[in-house]
């Protein structure tokens, strides 16, 4: 995650909002397993499992229009489900 100007403005308030969204997260069904505020091009890292993709996206777009937040979205696999999918290859 990436602060807008708007974040970044009342980053005062940002550890309230940040534990706001992990139980908004929760109660969705999602399993936030980490988080983490970073130095470098993003500003946040946050690590969870969703219950689906949809219920993933339907987070990101609700956190995203607060407007405090810009997200980007990655779909990581463990090894053992890359290893699953490599022997998959023809």
């Amino acid at each position: 995650m990436k602060l807008t100007d708007q974040g970044i403005k009342d980053i005062k308030s940002a550890p309230r909002r940040i534990e706001e969204g992990i139980k908004a997260a929760e109660k969705m069904g999602i399993k936030v397993t980490g988080f983490y505020a970073v130095q470098g091009e993003y500003d946040y890292v946050s690590i969870g499992e969703s219950p689906s993709d949809e219920v993933g996206m339907t987070f990101t777009l609700g956190l995203g229009s607060l407007g405090n937040v810009r997200t980007t979205t990655l779909k990581a696999f463990t090894k053992e489900e890359f290893a699953e999918i490599v022997k998959k290859l023809p």
